[in-house]
């Protein structure tokens, strides 16, 4: 059992449902596009694009970065990307780890709305997760890192030292 895991979910959890919720940042103002999904095939996805395509301004070039999963790969989602020259596409290497902004937002969105929550339906899970969006977009602003390549090379550094330093 990891760390805090008891203090997440009970012994009497029980899920009521899932959903695949779709999510693109615009890393300038920090607002985020949503979809909530009932399942994650290429269909859903490409429904999510064409949600993007009618809500940013046709002006402006979209740049996805996509993870490996085989929905984003799909012949269909390719050949849709194809035929639109201002969809650019940043696939992250296989098997890598990955941290972006709105990996990030996905974070903060588990832990203001989700994590301990308890949802009799998925309905309920759905309009928990547009309410919180709603209410984002009245404070959305940028993401902001505040770490230097500098701090976190020292952070790395005292973990090596720790993990070399113990006795095995």
């Amino acid at each position: 059992m990891g760390l805090g895991y008891v203090e997440r979910v009970t012994h009497g959890y029980v899920r009521h449902g899932t959903t695949t919720l779709f999510a693109a940042l615009d890393i300038t103002t920090g607002e985020v596009l949503t979809q909530c999904k009932a399942r994650h095939r290429h269909q859903e996805f490409l429904s999510f694009l064409r949600h993007i395509d009618a809500n940013v301004p046709p002006d402006l070039d979209v740049h996805l970065v996509l993870d490996n999963y085989a929905t984003h790969k799909h012949p269909k989602v390719r050949a849709w990307l194809a035929q639109r020259p201002r969809y650019h596409v940043h696939d992250t290497p296989t098997y890598s780890s990955w941290l972006n902004q709105v990996e990030r937002w996905f974070g903060h969105l588990s832990q203001q709305a989700i994590t301990r929550g308890s949802f009799r339906t998925t309905r309920e899970l759905i309009q928990r997760i547009e309410t919180f969006v709603d209410h984002y977009h009245t404070r959305s602003r940028p993401f902001a890192w505040t770490a230097t390549a500098d701090s976190i090379r020292a952070k790395l550094g005292r973990l090596l030292q720790a993990i070399s330093g113990t006795q095995h």
